[in-house]
């Protein structure tokens, strides 16, 4: 049987023009759809056949349609060894042991796949199954450790999704194996995952909206919502076989591509050729989708502005918001929104102390995490990087050109807003065309190549953007709102004085250093005997402290974030009053110590 499918499907490959690999991810995707209308139908109580049921129609697509036994392999070892490790592995460390481990083997995956296999379009790439796996099995680890902490401790976020019972080895098979985003996506968490086959996620359908004449069923009719989704991603699927009829990466880098076409052609060339790119990622999410709104887990609740069912629970792309972003965060918000989700929450939060605001470690372990989840190759992290920056240049645009078509309020919009829009609009969008081409063309060379044939445009505009806007002429570019005088009170009228409640906990952080002989400039680079000594925590409280007293007194004095001259003018009063606090505890700290010496001289 499986040679006559694969025989199948190989004439199939021909007459649609597309690889074979790719082909048989669309065929599980799409039979997804007559599979969900079956499992509906399973009885509420039935758990056990629901996830057995799960089970063997993806053991159907990777055995029948995909020929991923090998790939099997490599799903199963992850799988399990996250199962083992959540499960018997009881420290508080268990559930970054269990991201390690995951990412490990992932790594291990991308390489063997870059360095050691060959290119084969019959094959699919297990690593794109895998890296959902490490989304869904890293969140489970976190939902295991939360809910063995006090509820008090959790966010309302993490409360909807600790499982507070490991699950026994099926339903954590039905979970990662679920036929409907096996190989695609999208993932989802345990929890939602246990409401689902328990039909627990359903409780909130009126009676009258349930289906059924006889038997009524929980989970509510979700045809039209699913068809939508269906019809969306065909649409963008056609669009994906007509484009290379119009646009190719190869032709970038022929003679005929810079020799007969000029320098705004080829960046116009660049989008379309970007945008062609997102097309797969629109149909098969938008498909896979519709799988998963049909068999109910996209199930979200009831609107009450509408009264209508909200089937957004795994949505993973919306392409009309990134098609019209106008900036380059607003577009990554509308793209694989499930695994900025688990950026999120399993990630840049976990990555904090518990109680602090994430912060600048945060950010690069996510950044870092990102990068390396996707792959390898030298491409990812030119893109990666690149948009790191666009994201930072958006900001600086926003915060010092937007105003300008603001009227004085910030808020309400001038007429020439629309402007604003449309530039904005037409930028962002021609600088993802550039932004993307090294995450489909992997090679560190052929990149720079490619970029080269636009003369390095935008990285050209990044950099000025910078020098512009943080360099020694900064002050004459950044946007200055104009604050009325009682709102804002001049420099020269502030009191820059520290309180009495600011002076206090300065005294309280500068002193728990001194009485432990800690003699470091005040607010300085210590010398490394004194990092030796310092204990993190200490060091932390005491910042938190100072920082304390910092934000206090710009507040007091009504200094923006964007006031340079008035956070440099205000940080040195700071600094000379904790200078002027730290000399005079420290002397009589000095004079107490003679004290005490001269004492025991007479005893």
């Amino acid at each position: 049987m499986r040679a006559l499918i694969q025989a199948q499907i190989k004439q199939l490959s021909d007459i649609v023009g597309l690889d074979e690999a790719s082909l048989k991810i669309l065929i599980c995707t799409l039979l997804s759809y007559p599979f969900g209308i079956i499992f509906k139908r399973i009885p509420d109580q039935q758990y056990f056949f629901k996830n057995l049921y799960n089970v063997l129609v993806s053991s159907f697509y990777v055995f029948a349609i995909c020929d991923l036994r090998a790939g099997l392999g490599t799903l199963l070892i992850s799988s399990l060894g996250s199962y083992f490790i959540t499960r018997y592995l009881r420290t508080p460390s268990m559930p970054w042991v269990n991201f390690f481990f995951l990412m490990a083997h992932m790594f291990y995956s991308h390489v063997h796949l870059q360095f050691f296999a060959e290119y084969d379009p019959k094959v699919i790439d297990i690593t794109g199954a895998q890296m959902i796996l490490v989304m869904k099995l890293s969140a489970f680890g976190w939902s295991i450790y939360d809910g063995k902490q006090p509820q008090d401790a959790l966010s309302e976020y993490n409360k909807s999704r600790a499982i507070y019972k490991h699950p026994n080895i099926l339903p954590f098979i039905g979970y990662v194996f679920f036929y409907a985003s096996l190989l695609t996506g999208p993932a989802f968490d345990y929890a939602d995952y246990d409401k689902f086959i328990h039909a627990t996620l359903f409780d909130d359908v009126p009676e009258e909206k349930r289906p059924g004449r006889i038997r009524k069923r929980k989970i509510p009719r979700s045809g039209f919502e699913a068809f939508s989704k269906l019809s969306q991603g065909i649409f963008w699927a056609i669009l994906l076989f007509q484009a290379p009829k119009y646009v190719e990466t190869d032709y970038m880098f022929t003679s005929a591509y810079k020799n007969k076409h000029g320098f705004l052609w080829r960046v116009i060339y660049m989008y379309f050729l970007g945008f062609s790119y997102r097309l797969k990622y629109y149909a098969i999410w938008l498909i896979a989708e519709g799988a998963c709104i049909l068999c109910g887990i996209g199930y979200n609740g009831i609107d009450p502005k509408t009264d209508k069912f909200k089937w957004n629970r795994v949505q993973n792309i919306d392409p009309i918001a990134f098609e019209l972003g106008q900036n380059v965060h607003e577009c990554l918000e509308a793209w694989n929104q499930n695994t900025n989700k688990w950026l999120k929450h399993y990630v840049y939060l976990r990555v904090a102390k518990k109680g602090k605001k994430p912060g600048f470690k945060s950010t690069v372990f996510t950044f870092a995490t990102s990068a390396f989840w996707h792959g390898t190759r030298p491409g990812y992290y030119l893109t990666f990087v690149l948009g790191a920056l666009l994201q930072t240049v958006g900001k600086i645009y926003r915060r010092n050109i937007r105003p300008y078509f603001l009227e004085s309020d910030g808020k309400t919009p001038k007429p020439s807003k629309r402007i604003y829009n449309i530039v904005s609009w037409i930028s962002t969008q021609v600088a993802f065309g550039f932004l993307v081409q090294p995450f489909v063309i992997l090679d560190f060379g052929k990149s720079l190549t490619c970029w080269s044939t636009v003369n390095y445009w935008l990285l050209w505009i990044t950099g000025f953007t910078f020098f512009i806007y943080s360099g020694p002429f900064a002050k004459y570019f950044k946007f200055k709102s104009a604050k009325p005088d009682s709102e804002k009170p001049p420099l020269n009228r502030i009191n820059s004085k520290l309180s009495n409640e600011e002076k206090e906990v300065v005294t309280n952080a500068i002193q728990s250093k001194l009485e432990k002989n800690y003699d470091s400039p005040t607010l300085g680079v210590p010398s490394l005997d004194v990092f030796q000594n310092f204990d993190k925590h200490e060091i932390d409280e005491d910042i938190h402290l100072l920082n304390k007293a910092w934000e206090s007194i710009k507040r007091r004095q009504f200094i923006d974030d964007d006031d340079f001259d008035g956070l440099k003018s205000a940080f040195t009063n700071f600094r000379d009053e904790i200078n002027e606090i730290f000399e005079r505890r420290k002397e009589q700290i000095k004079e107490e110590i003679q004290n005490e010496t001269q004492k025991h001289k007479l005893h």
